[in-house]
């Protein structure tokens, strides 16, 4: 089942096309945090973003940008404002598409169907984890947090992925070596030490201080 979120301060449009699309066969989240709308897309992972220009807080100009440093998931406009100024300008921040409001439900449906199709018929989606405003955009084993894009060697981000994947849960060493024997190199407890220790002094020199907490005896944990 393909995810979709719609990011319409509206109520009323955004449950009417929850509901349409849900008729679809589409799970739909429609944003409620719009101050951290990247906080709301990392956590749910939709695979196509309805978004429109006018918001609080922030416009859609503004998170359309946010979501395209960490993820290439197609994204269409919905607004009223479609001169052509500011469909120009959605499409030069990244967006796939852009319809005008009001629209008809149903065409609205037949294209972000035929989006879903061209996109996801050919690639699988990337996923993104998310933490504290970092992301781990596991396509191109990239890190990113304040748009700064932090480079990770192999070690690093498989000893990242690991901690994310299981976010609030201490995990072992052993596990963490377990994760490492994967590669062709040799790893050994010394050489896990050293891995983390450089790992932390890269997240703490980018702003992530603490990221990576130690518990004595058993492992790691991001929480």
């Amino acid at each position: 089942m393909y995810k979709m979120m719609i990011v319409e301060d509206d109520r009323g449009i955004a449950e009417a096309i929850k509901e349409q699309a849900q008729m679809w066969d589409l799970e739909v989240l429609c944003v409620q945090n719009f101050r951290n709308v990247t906080e709301e897309f990392a956590n749910f992972q939709p695979h196509l973003i309805l978004l429109d220009i006018s918001l609080p807080f922030f416009n859609g100009y503004h998170w359309c940008s946010e979501i395209r440093k960490i993820s290439k998931v197609p994204i269409i406009f919905i607004s009223s404002a479609s001169d052509s100024m500011n469909i120009v300008m959605a499409m030069n921040m990244g967006a796939d598409d852009f319809i005008a409001k009001p629209f008809d439900q149903s065409v609205l449906m037949a294209k972000v169907q035929a989006m879903l199709r061209r996109t996801y018929d050919f690639a699988a989606s990337v996923p993104i984890l998310e933490h504290r405003g970092a992301f781990l955009n596991t396509g191109d084993n990239s890190l990113t947090f304040a748009e700064e894009k932090i480079p990770l060697t192999k070690n690093e981000y498989r000893i990242l992925l690991c901690l994310m994947e299981n976010k609030c849960k201490v995990v072992s060493r052993e596990k963490l070596m377990e994760r490492l024997w994967e590669t062709d190199s040799f790893v050994d407890e010394n050489t896990l030490t050293v891995n983390i220790n450089r790992l932390r002094k890269k997240l703490e020199a980018s702003g992530l201080e603490s990221f990576i907490a130690t518990k004595f005896g058993v492992g790691y944990i991001i929480e």
